[in-house]
């Protein structure tokens, strides 16, 4: 199978070599990555399908296609590294991002025995899944009683009288039962088994394909259930099945829109992508609120839905959403802004790359929900002189309002909690 990564916003050329792509291969992941709702109006939202050379964009994970997958992972620089190894230490961090804004709790043991150099982030989160997921079958799989009605030759639960003396009044050897039944035929079990399902068809490594096949077997008396027709509203969490929650935050992932079976010019493909903006909003917002669990400060995530005009009779027009709120009390003392992209590092460019456009959304921000502290805040990268913090501050001409511009570096996991409270509760 020919397997290629590459970074994202990068390039891969046409070629037979080891850092190159067949254009076969170019042209079949193109097909399944037009097909991703992530692909945007024109198609090219996760790549750009050139002449010579395939080029990534904003968007990270995997994508399939008969014989070929290519591998797309975030920019994060770990300085003093490269190769395999770089490789290896990119996939580790992004799937600590992805558990943090998934609530998922991965352990040290589960952290050091993956192959982090080697298997892709696909094969990486169907371990973790399969893995849970066989420890949770194990400890019993979760059931809950279901009323059924049924015509038996003897009584079982309550008689349905109306049934018993209108269908069955010509046969009074059945009696119209209605009973409840322990089963483990509910909605969680077949969002697991469609997962199952899912991933046994598309899991190459060795190890996965026995634990799903496994799986597999064990859920063979719950009903099969499309997809798109499983019944997530029905799932019930509470203190006797908790254990499961985090295998329903996966199962979500792998089975949300984001991850799909296509045809692709009569070839089969699949995608499982993320969008590094999206991802990086919310594993900051998360963190942020770990930081500030033990202040006054409580931090609201999507929050503010304030519009920007009002029409005469009233209604409201350009909905507001700004990434992250940090409150006291009713107050709204600092809104940020998350921005996957690189800030500048050239020292005369006192911009720092920052967009007019980003510049004049906080300050419609800042109008509209009357906050003074205004904060852009990008991932840190080793061409930035200063460590990760606030950069710079600017006063908004003409209002006590201050702008600034932050750095959070991702590829430090220790501390980032201190880190990210000192960005929010700047020391004076």
């Amino acid at each position: 199978m020919i397997r290629r990564t590459i970074l994202e916003w990068e390039t891969i050329k046409y070629g037979a070599a080891s850092d190159e792509i067949p254009a076969h291969a170019a042209d079949r992941i193109a097909a399944v990555a037009t097909a991703s709702p992530l692909a945007g109006r024109g198609g090219g939202g996760v790549l750009e399908h050139g002449r010579n050379r395939l080029r990534a964009r904003g968007v990270v994970g995997v994508i399939a296609a008969e014989g070929c997958a290519l591998e797309i992972l975030p920019k994060i620089d770990f300085p003093g590294e490269d190769g395999a190894e770089m490789t290896g230490r990119i996939r580790r961090r992004l799937v600590q991002m992805l558990a943090v804004a998934l609530d998922l709790k991965i352990d040290a043991g589960q952290i050091t025995a993956m192959d982090w150099q080697r298997e892709t982030l696909l094969e990486i989160l169907i371990r973790l899944f399969s893995e849970k997921l066989v420890d949770a079958v194990r400890q019993g799989m979760p059931r809950r009683y279901v009323e059924y009605a049924d015509d038996l030759p003897v009584l079982r639960g309550r008689l349905d009288v109306t049934r018993q003396f209108t269908a069955l009044a010509a046969e009074p050897s059945r009696l119209a039962c209605r009973y409840d039944a322990l089963t483990a035929d509910v909605a969680l079990n077949r969002i697991m088994k469609a997962a199952v399902a899912r991933l046994v068809r598309i899991a190459r490594n060795t190890d996965n394909q026995r634990r799903l096949h496994e799986l597999a077997f064990a859920y063979a008396d719950i009903a099969a259930v499309p997809v798109s027709a499983l019944r997530w509203d029905e799932v019930v969490l509470d203190r006797t099945n908790s254990r499961w929650r985090e295998l329903i935050n996966l199962a979500r992932l792998l089975l949300g829109e984001r991850f799909q079976t296509t045809s692709a010019g009569g070839n089969s493909g699949f995608s499982l992508l993320f969008e590094m903006n999206t991802l990086f909003e919310e594993y900051v917002a998360r963190m942020l609120k770990r930081a500030l669990a033990d202040t006054n400060l409580r931090v609201v995530s999507q929050g503010g839905r304030l519009y920007c005009l009002e029409t005469d009779d009233r209604r409201g027009l350009f909905h507001t959403r700004p990434d992250i709120l940090v409150k006291r009390g009713g107050e709204i003392v600092q809104i940020i802004d998350t921005k996957w992209k690189r800030i500048a590092t050239r020292v005369e460019d006192r911009k720092q790359g920052v967009s007019q456009s980003d510049v004049y959304q906080m300050m419609a921000y800042g109008q509209l929900y009357k906050c003074n502290r205004l904060t852009l805040l990008y991932p840190h990268h080793s061409g930035l002189t200063k460590v990760d913090g606030v950069h710079a501050a600017h006063q908004v001409t003409g209002s006590d309002r201050r702008l600034e511009s932050a750095t959070i570096d991702v590829s430090r996991s220790e501390a980032l909690s201190e880190r990210l409270r000192a960005i929010a509760i700047p020391i004076r």
